[in-house]
Parts: structure tokens; C-alpha cells; sequence
């Protein structure tokens, strides 16, 4: 097929004229669909929130962050919660943790009952601010400590023998007294910079310690997805989405000929013209019956999608000028007057149409009769009065194989293929049912023919 295959027009056209085996799949997608949300039980979610105050490094909140959702908060949690036949590490797979902005830890639990989720996000909250402030008290070091705690004292010390020495000096009245009053200044300025300094020299563990749970997790009101109603329509858009998508690959790998030059080599002819045929419903592939055509129709199966919409053609007067001509070409390359056989495929409803009005307008200058012929068992009525055979056929409807078949079969009943007359469907007017009436009593008589000739029916 040709490019237009993913053209949107295409998929418009697929969506028209398969919508019954579209909404056919799509329900069959939505109950899978439910079949898969009856083995997954609804899940819900809910979150805690754990502030971390002061300044906290990237990475340091990375680390909370997997600290939250260690196996030793986990299964403090899970041995707290009691939960029959639920431990640690099947609460694991159910908690996550993120950082937020704002230095905030989320959190996140996931239970079968909103209940049993708000609990679960609660107590891993609480088991992580816990274990948190425990880790960073025994992190600390006494001995560091007390030695913090003396350099403050010495360092007050300092101060206060730093005021008496300034009081002491002669206040303003040399320039060397100002100057020592500004240096005394200045290094107690430095002791008291440092003495903050070192105070500030470790401050995660006062952080860790301040951490705290920002109130208890929301009880969740919806399920988490993906929930029925989104398993439901995923399955339908899927099969939607597939049933489409095997339509484009079937036609791309259609092997249905199109091309003028592709029939005619197929059919080892020449084409003498083509002609339009009006119609006013969707193109039939075949007509049949019992309870596989019944699905088929059902199905919309039945009606061709593959080809372009029927364009709106001229009046009835232009449709006949064009049987005309091939009429006119077709004596042009017989010697003298004849009867031929005007064959076309069994079940190409176009291509019935335009024999029959072949035939009508030939009238006697040459004697035509239309013969229906099965694709898949050809059979041609043997050389009798007709010395040759005219093949009519619309295009894109047979492979190059059924066509050689069908040229094969009139070489067996020793007919000679005169010409190829290709048939087009056009949009229907008024003016068009005269012509498809008189077609009509040339097609009526088909079947008794053929089964005079050879037995098969048309």
C-alpha cells in the first residue's frame, strides 16, 4: 500500500468503516480490563510529613531519605503495628520516602484499607524521627563535650580579664591607650567569633534531634492507581489502539494490486478504459451466508475500508461516454463484429455493475454477455459462439495471483483476453439509478447461463 496507509485521513476512514469491530475490541479490552482489576485488590496511599530544621545539604537529605526506608525503621514499625502475617520486609516493598522543599521528608505507605495506610505512613514516620534522634545522640563524643564546655569557660574568663585590662588603661588620653583599648576590643571580638564557631562545628546533631512529625498522614479517600476505572479504559484504548494498528500493517502488506500497469501485466492485456459506477452504501466485499458471513456483517467485516471514499462524479451522460469509448476501442481492435465473453470476478459488486452496463450499451456491435467468475476455483465457459473474452475488475481488489488465475482459465477455455475495462465506485445521484436499472436484465439471466455452460454457478 501506498503512503497514505498512515495518512489520517486513513485512520478516519478506518474508524468509519470498522466502527463495529473497533467498539467490538474496545469492549473486549475494557473486560480484560475488569478481569485485571479483580486480581489486583484496590491499593491506597497516603503520606507523613517529617521536618528537618536548620540547613540540610542535598545529599544529607538523600540519606534521611534512605534512612526512613531502612530495614531497621521498617521493622520497628511492622513489630509496633502487629499486623497478622505482615512483616518487615513485606512492609517494605509498601513504604517510600522523598525529600521535599523546605527541608520536609514525605513519608508514603501503601495498604489495601485507607485505615491500615494512614496508620503504616504514621508509625514509619514516628520509627524514623526515632531511630534519627537516637543515632545522632550516640554519635556524640562525651569527652569532646566537656572539652567544648571548659574552652567556653576559659574563654570567659578571658573576656572578663580583657574588660578589666581596658578599664585599667588611661581611657583616651594617650594615642597608645586608644590603640591597646582597640586591640583588646578586637581579640575579644575574635574569642567570642570562635568560641560561635565551635559551637556551630557539628550542628546535625542538634538538627537531628529537633526533627518532628508534622501532624498524622490524611486517611485516603480514593484508591492509588492504577485503579478499576483506569485498568478498565486502559484495556479498551489498548485494543482500540492495536485493532488499529493491525489494520495499517495489513494494508501496508496488502498485496492487492493497484496500479493500472500492474493489472494489465497480471492479466497479460491491454486496458481499454475505465469507468465509473455509482453507489449509495459502503463497498461489500462479498456477499454470503450462514453463520460466518453473519459474523462478518455483524462485525462490519463486510465492508471495505481499504479504498479511497467514492469522489462525486458527473452526470449519467458523462458515466456513459466513458462505457462508450471502451465499447468504441474494443471494436476498433476486432476485425469484424463478434461475441465475447465479459468476465469479472465473483463477488467484485463493481465490477458486476459496470459488465452489466458494458453489455448495454455494446448492444449487438459486439454481442457481450457477463460471466461471474470464482477467484479461488476459476472456471470460464468453454469457446463457443464468443471468440474472446473482456476482463472487467476494479482495482485494488485482487492479488496479482487471483488475476493470473483468472487469465489462466480463459487461455483453458481457449478465449483469448481482448481487453481490461477497470471499474471505479463514484458517489450516487438521482440520475444514477436509471443506469444501474437498466444494468440490471443484462446480469439477469447470469446464473442459468453459466450453469447451461458449465455447470458452475455465478
Amino acid at each position: 500500500m501506498s503512503d497514505d496507509t498512515i495518512r489520517l485521513v486513513t485512520i478516519g476512514r478506518i474508524i468509519r468503516r470498522r466502527r463495529r469491530l473497533l467498539t467490538l475490541l474496545a469492549l473486549v479490552g475494557a473486560l480484560a480490563g475488569y478481569g485485571t482489576s479483580l486480581l489486583f485488590p484496590p491499593r491506597y496511599t497516603t503520606s507523613a510529613s517529617v521536618l528537618l530544621p536548620g540547613t540540610w545539604e542535598e545529599r544529607e537529605l538523600l540519606t534521611q531519605t534512605e534512612v526512613a526506608t531502612s530495614s531497621v525503621v521498617v521493622d520497628r514499625a511492622a513489630a509496633t503495628l502487629g499486623w497478622t502475617g505482615v512483616s518487615g520486609a513485606d512492609l517494605k516493598e509498601q513504604v517510600s520516602a522523598k525529600a521535599t522543599d523546605g527541608n520536609i521528608i514525605k513519608i508514603s505507605g501503601t495498604a489495601d484499607t485507607p485505615e491500615r495506610a494512614q496508620r503504616l505512613s504514621d508509625q514509619v514516620a514516628k520509627e524514623f524521627v526515632s531511630y534519627a534522634t537516637r543515632i545522632a545522640s550516640e554519635s556524640a563524643d562525651p569527652e569532646a563535650t566537656q572539652e567544648l564546655a571548659a574552652l567556653q569557660k576559659s574563654v570567659e574568663d578571658t573576656s572578663r580579664r580583657i574588660s578589666r585590662l581596658a578599664d585599667a588603661a588611661d581611657p583616651g588620653q594617650t594615642v597608645e591607650s586608644v590603640q591597646t583599648r582597640t586591640e583588646l576590643e578586637k581579640l575579644r571580638t575574635a574569642l567570642r567569633e570562635a568560641i560561635n564557631t565551635l559551637e556551630q562545628a557539628d550542628p546535625a546533631e542538634d538538627q537531628a534531634k529537633n526533627m518532628v512529625v508534622m501532624g498524622s498522614a490524611a486517611r485516603p479517600t480514593g484508591e492509588a492507581p492504577p485503579t478499576r476505572t483506569q485498568l478498565i479504559a486502559g484495556g479498551a484504548l489498548l485494543f482500540f489502539l492495536f485493532a488499529v494498528v493491525g489494520h495499517l500493517t495489513a494494508a501496508r502488506m496488502s498485496r492487492r494490486l493497484r496500479g493500472e500497469a500492474e493489472i494489465t501485466a497480471a492479466l497479460g492485456s491491454a486496458l481499454l478504459g475505465t469507468v465509473d459506477v455509482p453507489v449509495e452504501r459502503p463497498l461489500h466485499r462479498m456477499e454470503g451466508r450462514g453463520p460466518r458471513a453473519w459474523l462478518r456483517r455483524l462485525a462490519g467485516l463486510d465492508v471495505r475500508w481499504d479504498i479511497p471514499t467514492p469522489q462525486t462524479s458527473g452526470d449519467e451522460a458523462s458515466r456513459r461516454i466513458r462505457y462508450r469509448r471502451a465499447c468504441s476501442r474494443l471494436r476498433e481492435q476486432l476485425p469484424s463484429p463478434r461475441r465475447l465473453l465479459v468476465v469479472f470476478p465473483e463477488g467484485d459488486e463493481i465490477a458486476g455493475r459496470a459488465a452489466g452496463q458494458l453489455v448495454v450499451e455494446a448492444g449487438s456491435d459486439p454481442l457481450l454477455r457477463a460471466v461471474a467468475v470464482s477467484v479461488s476455483r476459476p472456471m470460464v465457459p468453454d469457446r463457443g459462439f464468443e471468440s474472446g473474452a473482456l476482463v472487467v475488475l476494479s482495482a485494488g481488489s485482487w492479488t496479482a495471483g487471483e488475476l493470473s488465475g483468472i487469465a489462466e482459465a480463459c487461455a483453458d477455455a481457449k478465449h483469448t483476453v481482448v481487453g481490461i475495462v477497470l471499474a471505479g465506485p463514484v458517489r450516487a445521484t438521482r440520475s444514477a439509478d436509471d443506469a444501474r436499472h437498466a444494468a440490471v436484465p443484462a446480469l439477469a439471466d447470469l446464473d442459468g447461463e453459466l450453469d447451461d455452460a458449465t455447470g458452475v454457478t455465478g
